[in-house]
């Protein structure tokens, strides 16, 4: 079915024709007609399989028809380079039309954001953070507001975002239209719905935790020592375009980086640390292809729509399952195919576990023909014995960022696994600022008998 049998007016259809899109997506088929009839919305589908479409070109439908002044529609995002893409969507989308849009992030400075504002906007496309500061100084009013969108909802609700978003929607009428979108929909999406949705419709396209089909993924084992070479005997035997690799923490991004470069790689990275400006070079220059690699850690795993991305490939197992799936869903996008690795330490045989139980299979095994690994023998990761992780749970996420196997400012989840190439955690002992994550036996990063009681402690806190 074309777009144009969508009751989508012309303008639209012709701009989506000009993005080079030919028939909608399953979300984009099923959900246009439930937004276009005024209906609360719960929508959900694989990454990658055209959410912002399907919310961008009905809500541009209702733009059309002029009222009074606005913002009339309000679009939250989890992160500035959602909010900057989702931005561009609807600039591209509705490029035939006459509407005004505004972008509102946090990394940037106040001034063109309050001009753009103040001079007037129908859509305006934010993150929570920066919104909150124009409420609160009196720049933005959300009482002309027809929908509200939440966008990647799930990752608004791992940030903390939630209560900040129920302020949002209180300020908004209570006669608009409400559209969640998401990739997954855990239950605590359920909780939010309850205050900000009436009488939903749900749409939700495949299983939601699965990997897409048109991505192969498989699993490295490796040591820790020999986790760096082989990810460069990887990258010299595939034959990539571009490749993201995902690293758990912002200094492993680095050092994997420097170290990549070091190997005659053009690499990008994108962290929270960096500011607005790099991580907006390093996106730019990796989607035009200056760039061969980006290292990113999860700010890079939800919603950032990068074409022709053929490897992703995951240096740190990912620290919660429903990442594994964002992550990989960052290459096989809108149909095309790609690949996924995982570099997994023995140690990590849990977490692997986790993310089978997941996403409902086995992640194949892999041994890399011609690398020389470790005794001339291949490692094994044991994903038959499960990880009961309390990071599941908020209190969980609360304990470990206090500090589990590290303790500390920088301490991670309880008994954490090693990370980045290089660097090793600090042992269990201080609290400092720099303690690190412990392995997953609750001593040091490197693996070893552990005594009685650092079993016992191990068990504890993993809450067996």
């Amino acid at each position: 079915m074309p777009f144009k049998s969508l009751g989508l007016n012309p303008k639209l259809v012709q701009g989506v024709l000009a993005m080079g899109y030919g028939d909608p997506t399953p979300i984009q088929l099923r959900a246009i007609p439930v937004v276009l009839e005024g209906r609360d919305l719960i929508g959900s589908a694989q990454t990658g399989t055209g959410k912002t479409a399907a919310f961008a070109l009905p809500v541009l439908q209702r733009l059309l028809k002029p009222v009074a002044k606005g913002p009339r529609v309000l679009v939250l995002e989890p992160t500035r380079e959602l909010a900057a893409q989702v931005e561009t969507a609807f600039r591209d989308l509705g490029r035939f039309t006459e509407f005004r849009a505004a972008v509102v992030h946090g990394g940037v400075g106040y001034g063109r954001q309050r001009e753009a504002l103040r001079n007037g906007t129908d859509v305006i496309i934010a993150t929570v953070g920066r919104l909150m500061d124009f409420i609160q100084e009196g720049a933005i009013d959300l009482r002309n507001i027809e929908v509200l969108i939440l966008d990647e909802v799930d990752r608004m609700l791992d940030m903390g975002f939630i209560r900040d978003v129920k302020r949002i929607a209180e300020l908004c009428p209570k006669s608009r239209q409400t559209l969640f979108f998401s990739a997954t929909v855990p239950p605590e999406i359920e909780a939010v719905a309850k205050f900000a949705l009436k009488d939903p419709a749900r749409i939700v396209i495949g299983r939601t935790q699965s990997v897409n089909e048109s991505v192969k993924h498989a699993m490295f084992p490796v040591i820790y020592d020999q986790k760096f070479e082989l990810l460069i005997a990887l990258l010299e035997k595939e034959d990539f375009q571009s490749v993201i690799i995902f690293s758990r923490t912002k200094h492993g991004a680095d050092k994997i980086a420097r170290r990549l470069k070091n190997e005659n790689h053009s690499v990008a990275v994108l962290h929270a640390n960096r500011s607005q400006g790099q991580r907006t070079t390093a996106l730019e220059g990796f989607k035009n292809g200056r760039y061969e690699i980006m290292v990113a850690t999860d700010i890079a795993a939800r919603g950032i729509d990068v074409s022709g991305v053929s490897h992703v490939i995951n240096y740190d197992v990912p620290e919660n399952p429903e990442d594994y799936v964002h992550r990989i869903g960052r290459t096989g996008r809108a149909m095309s195919v790609g690949d996924a690795y995982m570099l997994a330490v023995p140690e990590e045989g849990g977490d692997c576990h986790d993310i089978e139980r997941f996403i409902g299979a086995r992640i194949p095994q892999l041994k890399l023909d011609g690398f020389a690994y470790e005794n001339g023998k291949m490692p094994v990761v044991d994903t038959s014995r499960p990880f009961k992780n309390p990071m599941r749970s908020k209190k969980g996420q609360a304990q470990g960022r206090q500090g589990g196997g590290g303790g500390g400012r920088q301490g991670g989840r309880p008994g954490g696994r090693p990370q980045g190439p290089g660097n090793r955690p600090a042992q269990g002992k201080g609290g400092g600022k720099q303690a690190g994550r412990g392995n997953p036996r609750g001593g040091s990063s490197r693996s070893g008998p552990a005594s009685a009681p650092a079993k016992a402690s191990s068990r504890l806190r993993r809450g067996r």
